[in-house]
């Protein structure tokens, strides 16, 4: 019996999201290909997979490059012997999130948070429609963020890059939806219990208190629950976040 594939793009630390939903689909029997930027994330992730009887792959790429998009889903849809072709995709990207005033935004950094962020997504949702259209199946799930719905102060460049995502992953819903590609856009809304927030904000877990922030596991529980719905209940949008959050 051969072994479904799963594609998760933007994977680094291992608590993180990338890391937590390469994690859940390896434990329902997927070959994971993880795919991020640095070598010694991404074999992390893959050295935890593996350690509990899982099967991983890493694929160190740059996402905003179009010929690295390209080689990931020539892998994707011929991943070995053994292997079908890749039926789920994940592109989990919330790059350059940091506050920036407006007036002292340059070109170039307004620039590289859209391409991180909307135009990267954009390479990987074209290559996965692609791919899986001419199937009649899979899956293709993007990560949102706050910013994908409402623009803050000192957050214009990454807002606008967010909500471009959102925009990219509506588009494909409606025109590949009914060819049997299912398209669904995650709204992570608040913090995440991640390596990287708790690293740059030493306490915050504790000032949130228990629950205050979203659990990297229970956001890939989401995941995997997209992906399994039948198709007489897709959803295409929906928004996650801890019970206390304000929205």
């Amino acid at each position: 019996m051969s072994m479904p594939t799963a594609v998760v793009v933007g994977v680094g630390a291992e608590r993180g999201i990338g890391g937590a939903a390469c994690r859940r689909f390896a434990r329902e029997g997927y070959h994971v290909l993880v795919a991020g930027r640095t070598a010694e994330k991404i074999a992390r992730v893959v050295d935890g997979i593996r350690a509990t009887g899982g099967s991983g792959e890493p694929l160190k790429m740059d996402t905003t490059v179009e010929s690295d998009v390209l080689a990931l889903f020539d892998k994707a849809i011929a991943p070995g012997a053994g292997k079908d072709p890749v039926s789920v995709v994940v592109f989990n990207s919330a790059a350059l999130n940091a506050p920036m005033d407006f007036r002292e935004l340059s070109a170039g950094q307004f620039e590289e948070t859209w391409r991180q962020n909307c135009f990267a997504g954009f390479l990987v949702g074209r290559e996965a429609a692609r791919r899986l259209v001419p199937l009649g199946r899979g899956t293709v799930l993007f990560t949102g963020a706050s910013g994908s719905l409402r623009g803050r102060p000192l957050f214009a460049q990454f807002a606008a890059a967010k909500s471009g995502l959102r925009m990219v992953a509506q588009s494909m819903a409606r025109e590949f939806g009914p060819q049997g590609l299912h398209v669904a856009h995650v709204v992570i809304d608040g913090g995440v219990a991640g390596d990287r927030l708790l690293t740059n904000l030493p306490g915050i877990e504790q000032a949130l208190g228990q629950d205050g922030m979203l659990d990297p596991e229970a956001i890939a529980e989401t995941f995997w629950q997209l992906h399994r719905q039948p198709r007489s209940t897709w959803a295409h949008e929906i928004d996650l976040r801890p019970f206390k959050e304000t929205f």
